[in-house]
């Protein structure tokens, strides 16, 4: 039974470093951008954006559908940058846990 009750710590203390590593990604802001940086967007860590920034120059009405094309792909970028930066913090709270290969958190 201590082998259990040490497991029982252990998922306890997981779970509060769980939480603090969701708190920490919540709190992240990233930016993604597109056009050499002339359309930048910034995501929250719970992938809302929370800023867009245009180049004057972008704002020809005929050029519409260009700007309309950077500002997915600058979402897109600060979306694929925010996965990678929560994966990173998620790989760095499970290293040294004894888990079955191929199992991630949160389950």
């Amino acid at each position: 039974m201590k082998n259990f009750g040490d497991m029982m710590k252990q998922a306890s203390q997981l779970q509060g470093k769980m939480q603090e590593m969701q708190e920490k990604i919540a709190a992240m802001q990233v930016e993604g951008s597109a056009g050499g940086g002339m359309v930048r967007v910034t995501l929250t860590g719970k992938g809302y954006a929370s800023k867009v920034s245009i180049e004057k120059d972008l704002l020809n009405p005929e050029e519409g559908e260009v700007l309309e094309d950077l500002i997915t792909a600058a979402i897109n970028d600060a979306k694929a940058r925010l996965e990678e930066k929560s994966q990173e913090e998620m790989k760095s709270l499970t290293e040294g846990l004894p888990l079955p290969p191929g199992m991630k958190l949160p389950f």
